[in-house]
């Protein structure tokens, strides 16, 4: 993971992560923003999450789970290894911790914990600060590969191979929408719930929205992506690859459309219209603009 940029300024949800019952499941780690609130329960490799951050289900951990000051969670805590609490934390169900715990203070825990490691009780610094004043300092001096060794570092020793799921600070998750005010990017093979509120908005292969997208930027919707609602854009382009599926309308200022993409529902475009014809051939696949007629 390359963090050469704050890794907390977008909505990124990594390939194959899906909603199942309330519940955000992803295979790789889960990095929640500071004053968040999730309404799903969350199962991640490990998870961590800011200061006055909000959970409506379960946390299961495979790896470790940190959860800073005055973080709630209504549910169970799972932890396959190391969990942190910060300060005035509360889980609402039960903590169940498979190696050490590391505690603050006036933490509720309304169910009882257990863990089968050292559990030590203090107040150490919140992770996500310790993690960001670190790296930031590395940046500042532009030690850019450094930064990155250390991110490595932070993932058992290698590069991650799943990118983590990022949830920017200050954001809404739910059922209902997902609410960021930074841009906003799902992977492939991804399945949620919810309509997509974000200054910009971009699905990859295959992945399902059940839901509506409204972005003031630019909407890239590729190749098998299936949208169950409105895609509306304030000031940006709208684009639809081939084999895209758009359940509603579309409003855009301008419009790229592929011909084989599938629209269910009215096309507006204040600007520019553009019908992107299918490539024949190789010539015509190293141009493409050649053969994408204005209307």
């Amino acid at each position: 993971m390359s963090l050469r940029q704050d890794p907390l300024d977008e909505l990124s949800i990594p390939s194959g992560t899906v909603v199942e019952e309330h519940d955000l499941v992803t295979d790789g780690d889960v990095l929640v923003g500071g004053q968040s609130t999730v309404e799903f329960g969350v199962r991640g490799r490990s998870v961590a999450a800011g200061e006055r951050s909000s959970f409506g289900g379960h946390i299961e951990a495979e790896n470790d789970c940190r959860l800073d000051m005055w973080t709630d969670v209504d549910g169970d805590v799972l932890v396959g290894e190391d969990a942190y609490l910060g300060e005035r934390a509360r889980i609402g169900g039960q903590l169940m911790v498979s190696g050490d715990l590391d505690i603050g203070d006036d933490v509720e825990i309304e169910e009882g914990f257990e863990a089968n490691g050292w559990i030590t009780i203090r107040n150490p610094m919140p992770t996500l600060v310790f993690y960001f004043i670190v790296l930031s300092q590395l940046l500042r001096l532009g030690e850019e590969e450094a930064a990155d060794d250390l991110a490595y570092a932070l993932a058992d020793g290698g590069e991650a191979g799943q990118a983590p799921l990022v949830i920017p600070r200050g954001s809404s998750v739910s059922d209902d929408a997902w609410r960021v005010s930074t841009p906003a990017t799902i992977g492939s093979d991804c399945r949620l719930h919810g309509n997509v509120r974000a200054t910009a908005v971009t699905i990859e292969e295959r992945s399902e929205l059940f839901g509506s997208i409204r972005a003031r930027g630019d909407v890239h919707l590729h190749s098998g992506s299936v949208i169950h609602g409105d895609v509306t854009t304030r000031d940006g382009a709208v684009t639809i690859e081939a084999g895209a599926n758009v359940r509603g309308d579309i409003s855009s200022v301008d419009l790229r459309v592929h011909e084989r993409a599938n629209v269910e529902g009215t096309m507006r475009a204040d600007g520019e219209i553009q019908l992107v014809q299918a490539n024949d051939g190789p010539e015509e696949q190293e141009n493409p603009q050649d053969q994408t007629p204005d209307f």
